[in-house]
């Protein structure tokens, strides 16, 4: 496990506690600045938080702009970044609100695990379920369900027990991985880093050990995913030469840089490049001025082949007979994010790893029921819709299925004209 970062995202319905779980988390973690933790206390103490002398509003460590605290709410994905002994994380707390689905899009894309807050007094909301929904067309790896404000009901382990039973039965319905169901209090800190002594009836870990101990994402596809590595740029000599430098080599140089997105290459492994799918052999991988024998996601590194391959960037260095058929049409399941709607016929830009190709949204087949998962008839995508699109491409892309390669199944859709993102997208078979 080591110290390899961990990426999280917060989701939970309004009100659930989620912001003084997250500012629990960073304090009792210690990643809050001194004079961070001294302006929180302040502003606690004017406000007459908790009745209490030195009752901290934890709260107020995450929360946004001073007039989204007005209003009460909090509206766009923040990101954290703290570091324990054993883990650096990125925390994307996302809002809660129904209209904030994109959010949610946003922060659980790229996400490890989802920590999912649940209020133990209401139990499971419909918000619960789009989470949970979203969470299941992304494929987020790990489930975790916060169990919250479980003081307030006197740590009763049957409160518990109910929420826990209708999280597992809505984890199976909507054929998500077994959730790891947390009773957990922001307030006062219960099960939030260390595990509590008022849940002795809780025998698993604290949300914070859970975090330093689940794989992430990049290991997990690195010991199961073949390499696929989207080239950015092609690396040729420029410049006058050091006086060190052999002329002959630095002439002769040229490689591929660009970031590893899964799997591990090594020198001497024979690899295949898109466009074309000639085969050749890596003989060197070098990161800045080292060289290595072998590198893995999500390193930047730039590889030398044997051969002289003719790949510009957005062409993709994949192990040898693991390159999919490249394709010129699409089925995907789109998560629309702009406010204007997109419909059939609408020229857009479809942009995977480096590439961007022209495309066509050839027919909308529907949006999703978020409280089923099911497909409802729709001729149009608006704002926070999750539907299910086809799309024919300018060109070919070696794209693959989602469920199969989290990386190489997804695509951002982008306006042509102003090069506003318009919806995230996934890689889908067909529309049933």
């Amino acid at each position: 496990m080591g110290d390899a970062l961990f990426r999280f995202a917060t989701a939970g319905s309004v009100d659930d506690g989620k912001s003084t779980l997250v500012g629990r988390l960073l304090h009792d973690s210690k990643a809050i600045l001194a004079d961070q933790l001294e302006s929180v206390a302040r502003t606690s103490a004017e406000r007459g938080f908790g009745g209490e002398p030195g009752a901290i509003d934890f709260a107020l460590l995450t929360d946004g702009l001073r007039a989204e605290r007005e209003q009460g709410i909090t509206i766009d994905v923040a990101y954290r970044y703290f570091s324990t002994g054993r883990r650096s994380f990125i925390l994307a707390d996302c809002p809660g609100h129904v209209q904030y689905t994109r959010n949610m899009v946003t922060g659980a894309t790229t996400a490890d695990a989802v920590v999912v807050l649940v209020d133990a007094r209401k139990g499971v909301l419909e918000q619960t379920r789009r989470h949970l929904a979203v969470v299941q067309l992304l494929r987020v790896p790990h489930v975790i369900v916060a169990v919250n404000k479980i003081d307030l009901l006197a740590y009763a382990q049957s409160a518990f027990d109910t929420v826990a039973a209708d999280v597992t039965a809505l984890t199976r319905e909507l054929g998500l991985p077994e959730a790891h169901v947390i009773p957990v209090s922001a307030l006062a800190g219960d099960n939030i880093v260390a595990r509590s002594a008022n849940t002795p009836w809780y025998t698993g870990p604290a949300l914070l050990e859970l975090l330093e101990s689940l794989p992430s994402l990049d290991e997990l596809e690195t010991e199961l995913e073949a390499l696929r590595m989207p080239v950015q740029l092609v690396v040729r000599p420029q410049g006058a030469l050091a006086p060190d430098v052999d002329a002959e080599s630095y002439r002769d140089y040229r490689a591929f840089a660009g970031r590893i997105a899964s799997g591990t290459v090594r020198v001497g492994d024979e690899v295949q490049v898109f466009p074309g799918g000639a085969t050749t052999t890596v003989t060197g991988i070098d990161a800045g001025a080292v060289q290595l024998d072998a590198a893995s996601a999500p390193q930047s590194v730039s590889l030398r082949l044997a051969d002289e391959i003719d790949a510009a960037r957005g062409a993709v260095i994949a192990a040898s007979g693991s390159l999919p058929t490249p394709r010129r049409e699409l089925e995907a399941a789109l998560f629309q994010l702009d406010a204007r709607p997109l419909t059939p016929g609408a020229r857009v830009l479809v942009k995977t790893g480096t590439s961007t190709v022209q495309a066509l949204i050839t027919a909308v087949h529907g949006r999703r029921d978020l409280a089923t998962l099911e497909l409802q008839p729709a001729d149009r995508l608006d704002a926070n819709d999750i539907g299910q699109v086809a799309l024919k491409l300018s060109a070919e892309l070696p794209v693959e299925p989602y469920a199969e390669h989290r990386r190489a199944g997804a695509f951002l859709v982008i306006h042509p004209q102003d090069g506003a993102t318009l919806a995230a997208a996934i890689v889908t078979p067909p529309a049933a």
